[in-house]
């Protein structure tokens, strides 16, 4: 009994084009995942300089909008929680005392 050479193409033809077919599919699938995650698009983007100094420029403004804005938003419903305490007995004072800095600092 003779060792087959594995590469044969006459000894295992049905195999081989199997294994064809399946790396073609697999290859495929590649190549939609490339196109899909627009990677020519990306290296453009890190190519062009004015590109991406415009799209950081852009991102940092927004960022430090939206920063802005949510610590406005929050200290707001913060200072209107703390409005609610200050009938009561020891958070109450501290709270007056506190509201009673704030308008001698605004005065000044």
């Amino acid at each position: 009994m003779s060792k087959a050479n594995p590469y044969d193409v006459d000894e295992h033809p049905f195999e081989l084009r199997h294994e064809v077919k399946r790396l073609n599919n697999r290859l495929d699938q590649i190549a939609d995942s490339l196109d899909r995650s627009e990677l020519q698009d990306m290296i453009e983007n890190y190519t062009n300089t004015k590109k991406r100094l415009i799209t950081n420029f852009t991102a940092g403004l927004s960022r430090g909008l939206g920063l802005s804005l949510g610590t406005f938003v929050v200290l707001g419903l913060l200072g209107y929680l703390l409005s609610l305490f200050v009938d009561m007995p020891v958070i109450g004072q501290y709270i007056a005392n506190l509201q009673d800095y704030i308008s001698q600092y605004k005065s000044q």
